[in-house]
């Protein structure tokens, strides 16, 4: 075994004690419920555009672009555009990392993003961020059957196609995107659904939309699972970071 094999090991068999330390699960919960509250997801930006995320998902998603591949990332849920722009510079750097040196990109990466309502002033901001030319947007319900359309002709001829879920929370809306586009997700990849945290939030715990438990994210994904044995949830990916808004939500094609 060389070196980085020996340090890959350790890491598998540190991230796999995670998830029976008792004491390190309870208190990444209690931080998380306090900075929730707090609106601390809002305090960061990727490349000058607000992101609303923890930044340990960010982490594990450029883990996981850097490990698939993609050429698409299908995206519900806009907002300030920060998750598209992410995306986008990802993307950007596999295709350095496949032209280099001297080559050139074989296939055109996208980031195509899904929204109800994109703001105007978002909408503009986005347009004329640098990387605009890997972000494609479209105005609609993500479950509008028009909408759905359009996003498999958009995914035509893609090998290697990523999906992130974070748009309406609830239970009935979530069941219908992944009915909709986790069929596209490609084998090895990924389909991560975002929030499957207020399943676990403390009793009494009160949310500003009107999903909340037993009307979540994490609901969708167990009735997914149950029909889809196709999917199955990566624990190593929440078991290693402790702090995330979607525990049992990165759902790995197998």
């Amino acid at each position: 075994m060389n070196h980085q094999e020996e340090f890959e090991s350790e890491k598998q068999a540190r991230i796999e004690a995670y998830a029976n330390h008792v004491e390190m699960r309870r208190s990444s919960m209690d931080w998380f419920t306090v900075s929730l509250a707090r609106k601390y997801s809002y305090n960061f930006t990727w490349l000058g555009r607000p992101i609303i995320q923890y930044p340990q998902d960010m982490v594990a998603l450029q883990e996981i672009i850097w490990r698939v591949q993609p050429d698409l990332i299908i995206e519900t849920g806009i907002a300030h555009g920060g998750s598209l722009i992410f995306s986008a510079s990802m993307l950007a750097l596999l295709d350095l990392n496949e032209g280099a040196p001297g080559g050139t990109v074989s296939v055109r990466r996208l980031v195509l993003g899904l929204d109800i309502d994109i703001r105007a002033h978002n909408h503009a901001a986005i347009h004329a961020h640098p990387l605009s030319s890997k972000i494609k947007m479209i105005q609609g319900s993500s479950v509008d059957p028009e909408v759905i359309a359009q996003v498999r002709v958009v995914a035509q001829g893609k090998s290697r196609i990523l999906l992130c879920l974070d748009s309406n929370h609830s239970q009935e809306h979530v069941k219908k995107e992944l009915e909709a586009y986790a069929p596209l997700v490609s084998p090895g990849s990924y389909c991560i659904v975002y929030d499957t945290y207020i399943e676990d939030m403390p009793a009494g715990y009160v949310f500003e939309k009107s999903w909340g438990h037993g009307n979540n994210p994490r609901n969708a994904v167990e009735s997914f699972l149950k029909e889809h044995g196709e999917f199955s949830v990566d624990h190593s990916i929440h078991n290693k970071l402790q702090l995330t808004v979607a525990p049992h939500g990165y759902l790995k094609r197998l």
